[in-house]
This record gives C-alpha cells, sequence and structure tokens, in this order.
C-alpha cells in the first residue's frame, strides 16, 4: 500500500481503499450469487461469534455476525473454499441454519476484533446481574460507609479469583445499595480508571482500578445491558435489574466515550425510594397547602422545575400517589420509565420512531384519562398541547426547565406559548432544590460569621414580611456537619450527612400575577414582585427559616444549592 507523509492524505487514501475493497466484495458477490454486508455499519452479535473459534474462525476466513432462533449469518472472505463448506457443515450438524454473505477484509477484521471481549465476558458469570437476598446481606454487613466498600474493592482486586469482576461489581453496586447511592461513575484515565459514587447527591472518590480491570468491567457492564461490544466511539445507553429477595433494582447504564476510553455511569433505580408520601416532603406549610389544592382541582397545569437530580420526579410521583384513586384515569409520559407505580398506564417516548412528549401528549388525551404527567416541557407543541389539555377537562403534571418558580412563565412564552393561554391554563409553578441533612447524631454547633447574620436577618424578615410572622435568628442553634477525616460516625459513615430534604417555592396564578403576564413588564423580578402577597416563602427563606434553624441543614449545604443572595 502507498504510504503519504502527510496523515490526513494518508487517512484519506486508506479510506478511498476500503470503499474499493467493498465494491469490488459486492461486485463478487453478485457473481457468486450470495449477499454481501459491511460490518461497520452492522451489529455483531457476539453468542453468534462464540459459535466459532477464533483461531478456527481467522483460518477460514469466517465470522458468525447475526443469531436469529437457529438461523445464523456468516460472514466469509470467499465463500467457496474447503474451511467455509466445513463451518457450514458443522453448524449445520449441530442444528443452525447458516447464510453465507460476502465481506471486505476490513469488515472481518472489526469481527475478529471482539473475540477478546468475549473472552473478558465469558471470564464473568453471563445474564442478569443477581445479587440474591443472602448476597446483599453479606455486602452490608460488612459495608456500611464508603470507606468500607474501597477496602472490599482493594481486597478483591489484590486477590487472584477468577470471578473478580463479578465480585467487584457485586462490592460496588451491593455496597452502593447499601449506603442508599444514587448512581456510580466509572472514570477511566490514563492508567486505570477512578471509581465515585453519588451519595445524597455528592460525589464520593470510591476505588481505583488497574486498566486491565476495568476493560473486563466495561465489557461486562455491555454484555449486561444489551450494549454493542464493538461500538466505542459513541455513546450507548442500556439497562439491566438487581434482583434483591424483595425487589427488584432497576440499573440504568450509560456509556461514553472520552480521552481515555470509555466512561460507564450507573444509577440505581430503587422502588422503595419512591415510598416518601406527599406529607414527608418537607414542603413549608403554607405551599403545602396550595399544592395540597391544586392537585385536587380536576383540571389545570403544575409545573415544577430544577436541575437534574433535584427530586423532581420524586414530587410529581408523590402528586400522583396523592391524588391517585380507582375512579381517577392516570397516564403517565416519560423517557425513561424510571419506577413502575401499580394502577397507572405509564408510556416512554421514542424519538426514533416519532414518539416525542408531544406525539405521546396527543395520543393519551384519546384515552380519556383525568390526570396526565408529562416527564418534560422541552418544546413549543408540547407546551401549547399540556395547556390545552388543562383547558380541555385534564390535570397535567409536569416540568420544564428554569432556575426559579419565577422563570417558569417567561420561559413558555419563549417557547412561543400565548400568554393568554397560560394566564388561564397555569394553576402552580413549582421550584425545588434537595440538600443533604446533618447527621444529628455527630452534628456540631455552629456560630455564623457576622455577614452570615446579616444575610440571614434579611431574609428572615423578608420571610416574616410575607407570613406576618416574628420569626428570628436569635434562639436557634445552627449546626454543620462534621466533615473531619476523624468522624467514625457509624449512622452516616464519617460524611457529616445522611439523607436530603426538599427546598421549594411556589407562585400561583392569580390576578396579580395574570395582570403582569398580560402586560409589557413580563420579566421574573416583576412576577416575583407580584407574587409576595401569596405569602409562598422563596426556596432561600423556606431554606433558612424551615431547614437551617430547624438544624435539619446546614448554612454552608443550604447555599451549595440555592442562591441566599438572590432577593
Amino acid at each position: 500500500m502507498i504510504t503519504f507523509r502527510d496523515p490526513k492524505q494518508q487517512e484519506r487514501y486508506e479510506e478511498l481503499h476500503k470503499q474499493e475493497e467493498e465494491e469490488l466484495v459486492r461486485v463478487l458477490s453478485a457473481r457468486y450469487g450470495v449477499s454481501s454486508v459491511t460490518l461497520s455499519s452492522a451489529t455483531v452479535n457476539t453468542d453468534a461469534l462464540k459459535l466459532v473459534p477464533e483461531e478456527e474462525a481467522r483460518k477460514a476466513g469466517v465470522a458468525p455476525f447475526s443469531l436469529l432462533g437457529k438461523k445464523v449469518k456468516v460472514a466469509v472472505l470467499s465463500p467457496h473454499t474447503n474451511e467455509v463448506k466445513s463451518i457450514v457443515k458443522d453448524l449445520s450438524r449441530r442444528g443452525y441454519e447458516p447464510d453465507i454473505v460476502m465481506v471486505s477484509h476490513n469488515s472481518i477484521e472489526q469481527a475478529w476484533a471482539l473475540y477478546p471481549e468475549i473472552s473478558r465476558a465469558e471470564e464473568t458469570e453471563a445474564g442478569v446481574f443477581d445479587i440474591s437476598g443472602t448476597q446483599l446481606e453479606s455486602i452490608s454487613s460488612d459495608i456500611a460507609k464508603i470507606s468500607d466498600i474501597t477496602a472490599t474493592v482493594g481486597s478483591i482486586t489484590e486477590g487472584g479469583s477468577r470471578n473478580k469482576v463479578t465480585r467487584i461489581l457485586e462490592a460496588l453496586l451491593g455496597g452502593a445499595i447499601a449506603i442508599d447511592a444514587s448512581d456510580v461513575h466509572f472514570e477511566p484515565e490514563e492508567s486505570g480508571a477512578r471509581v465515585r459514587i453519588r451519595v445524597d447527591g455528592v460525589l464520593v472518590d470510591t476505588a481505583r482500578l488497574n486498566t486491565d480491570v476495568y476493560a473486563f468491567i466495561l465489557s461486562r457492564v455491555k454484555l449486561l445491558s444489551g450494549l454493542k461490544l464493538n461500538v466505542t466511539k459513541n455513546s450507548q445507553d442500556g439497562r439491566f435489574s438487581i434482583r434483591l429477595h424483595d425487589r427488584n433494582i432497576e440499573i440504568r447504564a450509560s456509556v461514553i466515550p472520552e480521552e481515555h476510553g470509555e466512561s460507564i455511569v450507573l444509577r440505581l433505580l430503587d422502588p422503595t425510594s419512591l415510598g416518601l408520601a406527599f406529607d414527608d416532603l418537607g414542603i413549608d406549610p403554607a405551599l403545602f397547602d396550595v399544592i395540597k389544592r391544586e392537585i385536587s382541582r380536576p383540571n389545570g397545569l403544575i409545573l415544577t422545575t430544577g436541575p437534574t437530580g433535584s427530586g423532581k420526579t420524586t414530587s410529581l410521583y408523590a402528586f400522583l400517589k396523592h391524588v391517585h384513586r380507582s375512579e381517577v384515569k392516570i397516564i403517565t409520559i416519560e423517557n425513561p420509565i424510571e419506577y413502575h407505580l401499580d394502577g397507572i398506564t405509564q408510556t416512554q417516548t421514542n424519538t426514533k420512531e416519532g414518539y416525542t412528549f408531544a406525539q405521546g401528549l396527543k395520543t393519551a388525551l384519546r384515552q380519556d384519562p383525568d390526570v396526565i404527567m408529562v416527564g418534560e416541557i422541552r418544546d413549543s407543541d408540547t407546551a401549547q398541547t399540556a395547556l390545552n389539555a388543562a383547558f380541555t377537562g385534564h390535570l397535567v403534571f409536569s416540568t420544564l426547565h428554569t432556575n426559579n418558580a419565577a422563570g417558569v412563565i417567561p420561559r413558555l412564552v419563549n417557547l412561543g406559548v400565548n400568554p393568554k393561554l397560560i394566564s388561564s391554563g397555569l394553576n402552580l409553578s413549582l421550584a425545588q432544590r434537595l440538600v443533604r441533612r446533618v447527621c444529628p447524631h455527630c452534628r456540631r454547633p455552629y456560630e455564623p460569621t457576622e455577614e452570615e447574620k446579616t444575610l440571614m436577618e434579611g431574609i428572615i424578615e423578608r420571610f416574616n414580611t410575607k407570613r406576618g410572622t416574628r420569626e428570628t435568628l436569635g434562639g436557634h442553634t445552627l449546626y454543620e456537619a462534621h466533615t473531619a477525616v476523624d468522624n467514625t460516625c457509624a449512622e452516616c459513615g464519617g460524611l457529616g450527612y445522611k439523607g436530603r430534604i426538599g427546598v421549594y417555592e411556589g407562585i400561583l396564578t392569580d390576578e396579580s400575577t395574570e395582570r403582569v403576564v398580560l402586560s409589557d413588564m413580563l420579566t421574573e423580578r416583576e412576577i416575583r414582585k407580584a407574587s409576595k402577597e401569596q405569602g409562598i416563602p422563596t426556596m432561600a427563606e423556606d431554606g433558612i427559616v424551615n431547614k437551617v434553624l430547624q438544624g435539619l441543614t446546614s448554612l454552608s449545604e443550604l447555599r451549595r444549592v440555592v442562591d441566599l443572595d438572590e432577593s
């Protein structure tokens, strides 16, 4: 082959050479009376590839790549060699129905490159990842905090067990479940990979894996999640289950290419986390009464906002559970369906098939529902349809991307929705964040600085003005989390925090806000001013008065997720 000094010219030449080879294969396949395929654009089924050992496949110039029942497609370089005939005969003898297709050398090399991945996968047990109740109890007894997971993974890595990958995944996933973590992150680096576990919304360094071990884990996760082993340059999403004695935990897997390989995030969806009742969300009493009244109405649109991981899904499901009765028809349109609720019709969007949130909402309306939950409003069509549904006797719950409750209406207008439609159809705008609870067993009293006192007193004053109360900073003991390295608290695992609680705000679409919506002064600031008479605290006010002063969280934690300087 010709070699160029310019890498771009060389790359272009090699690409043209591959195209010529593919074209030649198409011509020859027609002459031989067989079909042809380009494996770079086809999925290679590893179960099919395993039907012929690597050494035998390379010698014969074959690669089984598709298996449907007993029908197996076999890629070959030349269809009439004795080696190919022998393999076809052997497959037939074993009960398979071989279908020969011609491929280029480049295509078949891509299939052969997957044999090492198969070896890695076979070193672990194939199938659904099964942690029995007994196994989990064993893991839980040894793992009570992040450092226990670190020690367990370290001891397994240093050992020589043949099932090392399975045991590492058991320790990471079983440990994550034991400490109520939400997800596990595998991040490849120049040498090896870093593992971090998210607990109460914060990532914590957990373990380090060498390059070889991480390669096995990547293959294992891909197989479990139904992902393609041969796709390494594009993102992939899949899922698998962990079976426990009393429940199934869904694991959503996301794999993306990055500088040093492929990064994995495994999100744990535990159905027991939805056990939080509407009354237990931690909502301010004034806002709680408003929400309770609004979700009991027969129609209207209720929107909640907040970043990823702010608890929007938990809140929406709590609302649904509160209004769910045998005589109420509820339909959800989600992407994906994270938790399954009995007695509720749940559907999942599929953009490839044209089933979007807007299309799903239009379809759901034909099912005569009373309540509809739309996972997210992200375009004008979905927003218009949701508001029209609210006008026609349906109660609609959904989410929107804004920073606060006051930003909901301007965002809808930016999406092209008529302000008159908004003022008539939108009942309530909500915003929320999740803050970590300070561990009550190891928390420490905290004396705020003069600057912090001034900040809090201003927020408390605004709260009192809205509510007619006389709340003060004095008389309350503030707490901070014990986050020093010497913290050995068994309750929080030495993290200083245990569990989370919501911080909320809301704005009703009443006469005051409606006047702003229909005026030329439609801004977040004007909507916030118009809503002050509603007596509903902002997230800053809710966080300071109802959470920090009550010793539920620390001032530093609240400032981490809520802008306290925003008026």
